[in-house]
């Protein structure tokens, strides 16, 4: 016997709420497999959702009680106004994500001026979210991303050409492919593992038991990818550079400290976002 659309998302929404999960995603995964916008969904709730749709969707529902991030499930997250690709390889795009590209398109035109090409990088890419959005907004901008995870470079790749942006994507470990070529950059963004080792125990199994491992951990305090990037980050930028990081809240100090060491006459920021937590770092050099 067929269901209704409202009886779907009723059971979706009370099978959430008793499993203590996010009820609405129930909402997202119903208009997912029937590709509804929300009004249409609301307009038509009385229509009768097919039981093929309604097998997929159920299925899904339990899924996501198990713990498998509905981004996943639905294959896409928005970012910056964009839809891009997501799997298990990569790092689901985060909002504060969206302020660490804004802070560096506030600082591109007033540093560098408004003419020329500028050479960017972005460091351990994932699904490509950062570097595809500076260029897509940015289009002056000469942007390589690189990753350690040939699957994650499949998927940024992917994404890149799906949204149209021109850039080239590097396997390898942080800066060491611009290191190994020589190459001189203007800009170096990373969102890179921040979170320290033992918060692991108090954190969502969303998180920890789908996203992959290496793009979120690093090391007892989470400061270990940022003490690597000050020993090569000498050896790749130019006189004049702009760098972006994002960290982990209650980092920002010992971040902004790192690169003041490295750098004693940059500008070093620490922002925080919409939250009003540390999440951003920027050091202008030169």
């Amino acid at each position: 016997m067929s269901k209704k659309l409202y009886e779907a998302l009723n059971w979706a929404s009370s099978f959430l709420k008793e499993k203590q999960r996010d009820e609405n995603v129930g909402e997202l995964l119903l208009r997912h497999f029937t590709g509804m916008s929300r009004s249409k969904l609301f307009a038509e709730l009385r229509e009768d959702l097919q039981p093929e749709v309604w097998a997929q969707f159920e299925e899904a529902v339990r899924q996501h009680e198990k713990g498998v991030p509905v981004q996943y499930i639905i294959g896409a997250e928005e970012f910056y106004g964009r839809l891009f690709n997501v799997n298990p390889a990569v790092l689901i795009p985060r909002p504060e994500t969206e302020e660490l590209v804004y802070g560096v398109l506030k600082r591109l035109d007033s540093m560098f001026g408004v003419e020329g090409v500028l050479e960017l990088a972005d460091v351990g890419t994932g699904s490509g979210a950062i570097a595809i959005t500076l260029k897509l907004e940015n289009p002056r901008l000469k942007v390589t991303a690189t990753d350690l995870s040939e699957q994650a470079l499949a998927t940024a790749r992917a994404n890149a050409t799906r949204l149209g942006a021109g850039i080239e994507f590097i396997q390898g470990d942080l800066l060491a492919p611009f290191i190994r070529t020589g190459k001189k950059l203007d800009v170096v963004i990373s969102n890179p593992p921040y979170i320290p080792v033992a918060d692991q125990s108090t954190m969502s199994e969303i998180v920890t038991d789908h996203e992959p491992h290496m793009a979120l951990f690093a090391g007892e305090a989470g400061l270990d990818l940022y003490r690597r990037f000050m020993n090569e980050l000498p050896l790749v930028l130019k006189e004049k550079a702009l760098v972006g990081f994002e960290i982990g809240a209650g980092q920002g100090e010992a971040v902004a400290d790192l690169l003041k060491q490295t750098f004693p006459r940059a500008k070093v920021e620490v922002e925080f976002d919409i939250n009003g937590k540390d999440r951003m770092v920027f050091a202008e050099i030169g």
